[in-house]
């Protein structure tokens, strides 16, 4: 039982809480029994556990969550085990900055059998407000860099596309979602804008967008 705040596990949970030392240490830390169970589910184990009353005092556990209300189990994973890999279909993120919006396109591309590719500055997706919007997805979609994903790209832009219900969606397909506020830039290369038809309102959430043109791949 960890009962002093200085032990060496609470210590490495609290340097986690930083972007910088999860690429340093190649490690993230998962809060929450349901994220902890998702990761064993798709057969990835921590490399340290603590549970709140089995391998640490409570109130120690707390002191290190990120969370309003603390979990009862944290757990440390290496990055190195989550999956890495492309599939025929994807989501291609640009500098999107928003750790909710990445976790809940994680979850998007979960639910429609799709791969992640992430460029850089892109919200770190093991950091805890990603991780917590994956609801767990992050174990189970492979991921990989902006351009090594193959297929047709499909920029997705607020308005002046092709309606995406006309856009020809077959094969493999790489929808390139851009930063919720800039967009895409001019540098990078697609095949075709896409556009999805609104009743009204700005512009879908980026989040919401990748959702949309994953469903309407899927049901093709």
């Amino acid at each position: 039982m960890i009962t002093s705040a200085d032990n060496k596990t609470l210590k490495l949970v609290r340097r986690l809480a930083s972007a910088r030392q999860r690429d340093k240490l190649g490690l993230f830390v998962c809060e929450g029994e349901d994220l902890v169970e998702s990761a064993r589910a798709a057969g990835i184990e921590p490399v340290d556990l603590l549970v709140a009353g089995e391998s640490v005092e409570p109130e120690l556990l707390a002191e290190v969550s990120t969370l309003a209300h603390p979990p009862r189990a944290i757990g440390i994973f290496r990055r190195g085990d989550l999956p890495r890999g492309t599939r025929p279909r994807a989501l291609a993120l640009w500098h999107v900055a928003d750790p909710g919006n990445v976790g809940t396109l994680f979850r998007a591309a979960d639910a429609f059998g799709a791969g992640i590719a992430l460029s850089p500055s892109c919200a770190d997706p093991t950091g805890p407000k990603a991780l917590r919007a994956s609801m767990g997805s992050l174990f189970r979609v492979p991921a990989t860099e902006f351009d090594s994903v193959a297929g047709r790209r499909i920029a997705l832009v607020a308005r002046g596309g092709t309606p995406l219900w006309d856009v020809d969606l077959s094969g493999e397909i790489v929808f390139l979602l851009g930063a919720e506020r800039e967009g895409l830039p001019e540098d990078v290369s697609f095949d075709e804008r896409a556009s999805i038809p609104q009743a009204g309102g700005e512009s879908l959430n980026v989040a919401m967008a990748g959702a949309v043109a994953l469903y309407e791949r899927s049901r093709r």
